[in-house]
């Protein structure tokens, strides 16, 4: 019986969708909070029903008690108000920071130890709320959107070219939102060039739609996806379970790296037993460099609206 245990803090879509990816993935005893009576042990008893199918054979937990997060080896916050057609991800901030101080403030208390993947919006305000509200190491907190903005991108490149989203390697930088900074030059399928395979004005185009690939989704559902964020958050917490080392974009604190300056945004970071144990520094070219910059420059000033609401 693997003895890790994994909290998913909101038990919605996103957060049902983490549980059972977890399952599958056999990670580890999971806990599934929700402040809502009833909605966290009922998709918790559901899952744990469809082990059999599926073969996993994990504890699965629904709760609206903090006190059964004890011992956490990993908590993932999924919880807060999903986007809606017409809502940017800033539109979010003053709730969700509302929510994320809360549970915050709860795993302080409850699961010291743990190390914190963020994933509801806007993200990288939400890592700096958490960061800023736990005190805990800088690489314990990072946040799930380069994985999911990286993942669009594998996805559309390979539906353009006609091959497997398997074999198409990318990188994205900066903040999870509509000046993210998909970088075709350190992107390939199977080691030859983007930059070779498709031409410069349809790539424009394949950047654009990944930059609005969650408000395409929103428009389509009503809210927001819930499948893939969900990946992308297991996928850290199995990097960082099982050690793995895996390069994994994501949200994570960079001071001198990128002359960031002491900010949480989307790089490129190893991921281990350590949390971020090392942030991957690109050589970019100028325009690379002047587009982190104006994504950066936007998560700063989310920043500062989180200072001024504490």
């Amino acid at each position: 019986m693997n003895s890790r245990k994994i909290t998913v803090v909101g038990a919605g879509n996103v957060g049902a969708a983490t549980a059972h990816l977890a399952a599958l993935e056999n990670l580890g005893e999971i806990v599934l909070i929700d402040i809502v009576e009833g909605i966290a042990k009922g998709k918790a008893l559901d899952l744990s029903e469809a082990g059999p199918v599926s073969g996993y054979d994990v504890k699965i937990t629904g709760t609206t008690d903090w006190s059964v997060t004890a011992g956490s080896d990993i908590v993932i916050i999924t919880s807060g108000l999903p986007r809606k057609p017409g809502m940017s991800r800033d539109d979010l901030l003053a709730k969700n920071t509302e929510i994320v101080k809360s549970v915050s403030e709860q795993i302080v208390k409850h699961c010291p130890d743990a190390y914190i993947i963020v994933v509801c919006n806007p993200l990288d305000a939400m890592v700096y709320a958490t960061s800023k509200v736990t005190g805990f190491a800088k690489n314990k907190i990072m946040g799930m959107a380069g994985e999911l903005d990286r993942a669009r991108f594998c996805y559309f490149v390979a539906s353009e070219l006609g091959v497997s989203s398997l074999n198409v390697q990318a990188i994205l930088m900066g903040g999870h939102g509509d000046d993210m900074v998909p970088l075709p030059r350190y992107s390939s399928v199977n080691g030859a060039p983007l930059t070779e395979l498709i031409d410069p004005a349809r790539l424009d185009g394949i950047i654009e739609r990944t930059r609005k690939g969650g408000i395409e989704v929103v428009n389509l559902l009503g809210y927001s996806a819930y499948y893939a964020p969900a990946a992308g958050a297991v996928k850290m917490a199995k990097a960082i379970l099982q050690d793995s080392k895996s390069l994994i974009c994501c949200c994570a604190y960079c001071d001198s790296e990128y002359s960031a300056g002491g900010y949480f945004v989307g790089v490129p970071a190893i991921l281990g037993n350590g949390g971020v144990e090392k942030i991957v520094t690109l050589d970019l070219n100028e325009s690379e460099a002047a587009l982190f910059k104006t994504s950066l420059d936007h998560v700063k000033s989310l920043t500062e609206k989180i200072d001024s609401l504490f």
